[in-house]
């Protein structure tokens, strides 16, 4: 048998095992926080682009919220602005929360686009104090400083795009009653939205395996009763960490069906987790 013709016969695999997938999520809303290496690395951010442009064209609705930590702390690396993270968040000064809102509005959330719009989708940009999509206030922790909870974003011309063409990416900048940007963890925007839509799944893309036991083993699956035990053992739940598992069982607790934490260093992790039955991250449900 020639090469081509394995190569054919195990593309026709592969598809025919996705189709029971296809047609369970057809139709359905599925949120995706998307951060960490998958966004710095030039062929996982073109990978992760086609492989929402395909989510989109087999029938299932991808919505993206991003972060930009990595590229938020080299710029004010390069300004020489010094910084701390409290609980997994960073704390903002006034002079950070614009060099932030800039980098998060003006760069990676139109970058993030173009890459859909160059595999033939169609992005639909949602940043920038015009639109104000999430209408936040500040968190009551006053040592985090510029840093948002979201009160409420606009549901309606969130579900207008999902029922279009058009492929959501929403910047984690919300909007205070002072029309003044506040810094949000993109989790807890992820998390938000997801309950707000009743999406089917939240996937939360970090650069971790997923979620570990205390033997340092990749938990595959895990149920929301027990990820609310494990998010009390500080052992194994810290840093970065924190705010993901608080996002995912928020989103369960709040009409979410399904919680992904998973590894985006993976090529095509979005599409292993939601066509395969095993996937590639820590699945928490209900």
């Amino acid at each position: 048998m020639s090469i081509l013709r394995k190569n054919a016969i195990n593309t026709s695999k592969v598809l025919t095992e996705a189709l029971p997938f296809i047609q369970k999520f057809s139709g359905k809303n599925i949120v995706i926080k998307y951060g960490g290496s998958a966004m710095q690395n030039s062929f996982l951010r073109k990978s992760f682009a086609r492989d929402v442009v395909l989510m989109k064209a087999v029938g299932i609705n991808p919505l993206i919220v991003h972060g930009g930590g990595p590229q938020i702390g080299k710029a004010l690396k390069n300004k020489k602005i010094n910084y701390e993270f409290h609980e997994g968040l960073r704390v903002t000064s006034l002079e950070m929360i614009k060099i932030i809102q800039s980098i998060l509005d003006n760069e990676i959330n139109k970058d993030i686009k173009n890459l859909i719009d160059s595999w033939g989708g169609f992005g639909k940009s949602f940043a920038g104090k015009k639109l104000k999509f999430i209408s936040a206030e500040k968190q009551k922790n006053k040592k985090l400083g510029e840093v948002g909870s979201v009160k409420k974003i606009n549901k309606s011309i969130l579900l207008k795009v999902l029922s279009s063409r058009e492929i959501p990416i929403i910047s984690p900048i919300g909007w205070s009653g002072k029309e003044t940007p506040l810094n949000i963890n993109a989790d807890d925007v992820a998390c938000f939205v997801a309950a707000s839509i009743k999406a089917e799944k939240i996937i939360l893309l970090t650069d971790v395996h997923g979620i570990n036991d205390s033997n340092g083993k990749k938990i595959s699956e895990i149920s929301l009763k027990e990820s609310k035990k494990l998010q009390r053992n500080k052992k194994i739940i810290n840093g970065g960490m924190v705010p993901k598992l608080k996002a995912a069982i928020e989103a369960l607790n709040n009409g979410v069906n399904y919680a992904h934490i998973v590894d985006g260093r993976v090529p095509h992790a979005v599409l292993l987790e939601i066509l395969t039955q095993k996937g590639v991250g820590t699945l928490i449900n209900k």
